[in-house]
């Protein structure tokens, strides 16, 4: 089987897996969507769902866009504000989604909102979403990656974001989500800033 049939085949996979989980959850609620009932809708063996995704959570919380934030926010221009960058990079990112399948979003949104095991997954992803953006806002201002101010400034952007969507999930998910991370934006503008190192 060559590389590229290969690649296709497992992000076949990954999409059944996927679909299965939020099939079930939409149901039936997260504590259905065990890994056994999972592998048995998606038509796949257990060891499978689990050699893609060992977290549970990650099945509803990550997506094949998250591996590419960090090279859209390299490819922003240079001099761009780093605030305006990732807004430009996450809430795009949240939009084509939302427009792609927007029942993914509200899903996950409800499952955050309300299951004590997917926020604290969420928690821990964010972390790492955190840590790959701040690479890239660090080589962009001239810090290290793990400057005080570059983690402070990215968790926080990203710590604000997420709050936004339990906003929304918590209120039905009726408000325009991209209005509000819009305007979840502009509430940071006032406050944290990253300039570049003189």
């Amino acid at each position: 089987m060559s590389k590229g049939l290969r690649e296709r085949k497992k992000e076949r996979t990954r999409a059944a897996i996927r679909r299965a989980a939020r099939e079930i959850a939409a149901a039936h609620g997260w504590e259905a969507a065990t890994i056994e009932r999972i592998a048995a809708e998606a038509e796949v063996s257990p060891s499978t769902v689990v050699r893609y995704f060992p977290v549970r959570e990650d099945i509803v919380l990550t997506d094949d866009r998250d591996d590419r934030l960090e090279d859209l926010l390299r490819a922003r221009p240079a001099g761009e504000d780093p605030l305006e960058s990732l807004r430009a990079v996450l809430v795009e990112a949240v939009g084509t989604t939302l427009e792609a399948d927007p029942e993914e979003i509200r899903l996950r949104a409800r499952l955050m909102a309300s299951t004590p095991a997917v926020r604290a997954r969420l928690t821990e992803t964010t972390a790492e979403t955190g840590r790959r953006l701040a690479r890239a806002l660090a080589d962009r201002t001239g810090r290290a990656p793990d400057d005080l101010e570059v983690r402070v400034f990215t968790a926080a952007v990203l710590g604000a974001l997420r709050e936004a969507t339990l906003y929304w999930a918590e209120r039905g998910s009726a408000e325009d989500l991209m209005a509000l991370l819009h305007r979840t934006v502009d509430t940071l503008k006032a406050g944290p800033a990253l300039p570049a190192r003189p």
